[in-house]
């Protein structure tokens, strides 16, 4: 269910933006088919929970229209520290099939929520160190989640038939547009409006994933304070954009502790990771979502980590066709990384 035909629409339905990309399978790779953002407003979804689904409903129509996507089949991810559990655990060494039996009762252990009230699937990872056992991703959501977003989904005139964890739609987009490297760990890191996805990377293979509560609305917020400005005007400025007697230089400094704040949590969440039983370190941060896109936040977070930062590039290895603003694409590609990774997916995969 999680773990991921023709026409299968990514749909990434953030608390700040819709992102829709559409892919179309060819021989050897992939073409972008359709792209298409919508700015949400506030407060239709806070902490992963939708608030007004009848807006939501009519925000992912308005994006499906402005893209001109006939598709009905979809694929969406769902994230958030409250309502998504990921672990990497150890069994005893048995099939899939004996481990889908089983899986139930192994996560009962894992899973702060009665288990009956979550979804749970795995990834067998592979053996362990330890003679007898193996590794397996486990992963269990909230069945309420699962439902409030393909109600929305379905009410909207989609079929929801992959639903997925933004953590893992990084790794898809990874897969498909960079070299894997079996001895580096690559951190894949998607900064949204009110979320951080974690996913660290060992030889193309997910070992650690993080969802951290803060996000770029942070940077919104403090252009509000700083120049009592509505939201809609603070998130043009937050983009690059000019506000009348608002100087771009006091907007990007305004801005450095929402990035600071930003990038320490990142960084905590990395050092958690080194402190835990994998032991290994971390080679390089690749950065997606909206605040990848703040000014000089790359610059910032590579301070911070001392890690080489790089923006991600999702459609780096898909072909874009010349009806495509290719500028455009290239302004906002990395923040329709989990949409990439979710037009990837499949209904069956793992």
């Amino acid at each position: 269910m999680f773990l991921g035909g023709k026409g299968i629409i990514g749909l990434d339905i953030g608390s700040s933006y819709l992102k829709v990309v559409q892919l179309k399978e060819k021989k050897g790779g992939y073409e972008l088919e359709n792209l298409e953002m919508l700015q949400l407003p506030p407060e239709l979804i806070v902490e992963g929970s939708i608030i007004d689904s009848l807006r939501l409903v009519e925000s992912i129509k308005e994006v499906l229209k402005k893209a001109k996507i006939k598709a009905k089949q979809t694929s969406i991810g769902i994230a958030g520290h409250a309502s998504v559990i990921i672990r990497r655990i150890l069994v005893a060494e048995m099939s899939e099939d004996e481990l889908t039996e089983s899986i139930k009762f192994e996560a009962e252990q894992y899973v702060p929520f009665d288990i009956d009230d979550v979804a749970i699937d795995f990834q067998i990872l592979g053996p362990s160190e330890e003679p007898g056992q193996m590794d397996v991703m486990l992963v269990a959501v909230k069945k309420d989640i699962i439902n409030e977003y393909t109600a929305v989904v379905t009410e909207a005139g989609l079929t929801p038939v992959v639903v997925d964890v933004n953590a893992f739609a990084l790794s898809n987009m990874y897969e498909i547009n960079y070299e894997i490297d079996p001895d580096r760990s690559v951190a894949l890191v998607n900064i949204g409006a009110s979320t951080i996805n974690l996913n660290v990377l060992k030889g193309g293979t997910s070992v650690f994933t993080r969802d951290s509560a803060v996000g770029s609305a942070l940077h919104t917020e403090a252009l509000q304070k700083e120049f009592d400005l509505g939201f809609e005007d603070a998130e043009r400025l937050k983009r690059g954009e000019a506000l009348e007697n608002v100087e771009v230089k006091a907007a990007d400094s305004s801005m450095r502790p929402a990035s600071d704040e930003i990038a320490s949590e990142i960084l905590r969440s990395i050092d958690y990771f080194r402190s835990t039983a994998y032991q290994e370190d971390i080679h390089e941060i690749i950065i997606s979502g909206g605040g990848a896109l703040i000014k000089d936040f790359p610059t910032i977070l590579a301070e911070t980590s001392g890690l080489e930062v790089k923006v991600a590039e999702p459609f780096k290895n898909i072909n874009v066709p010349g009806k495509f603003d290719i500028g455009y694409i290239e302004d906002v590609s990395c923040m329709a990384a989990i949409a990439v990774g979710l037009a990837l997916r499949r209904p069956g995969d793992r």
